[in-house]
């Protein structure tokens, strides 16, 4: 108990922080500070680049995507610090939208155009919705 001290004084003596305690158990993953779905969202872009040059190998389809990757992670860590800083991220996901969004018509396929460009488009409303 004496280091659940340490970490949490306010909640070890006793009813003093039971309010904390409450705080603590109504969190919900929109009060979290960081932007989760920013930095999986980057992740995803990134991961998928490095995906489609193992299996097609174009250099310049893996140079662009972590480009993008870099972008929206760095997007989504401005976000972390301000909730309203939206423009890289919105950027990026609106760049990727149209990208794969043109690809996806043209190609017709699913994977990866269409995932893609609905995720993005997906990301893009979220941002929208953060500003409000």
């Amino acid at each position: 108990m004496r280091a659940a001290g340490k970490v949490w004084p306010a909640l070890s003596k006793g009813t003093q922080g039971a309010g904390d305690w409450q705080r603590l158990q109504t969190c919900s993953l929109a009060a979290l500070p960081m932007d989760l779905v920013g930095f999986g969202y980057a992740a995803l872009v990134t991961f998928g680049s490095i995906l489609g040059y193992k299996r097609a190998g174009g250099v310049p389809s893996l140079i662009g995507g972590l480009c993008v990757g870099f972008l929206a992670g760095y997007g989504a860590y401005r976000i972390s610090n301000d909730k309203r800083d939206v423009k890289v991220s919105l950027f990026t996901a609106f760049f990727l939208a149209t990208i794969m969004g043109v690809r996806f018509k043209r190609s017709k396929k699913i994977m990866p155009a269409g995932l893609v460009a609905g995720l993005s488009l997906l990301m893009i409303l979220r941002l929208v919705f953060l500003l409000f």
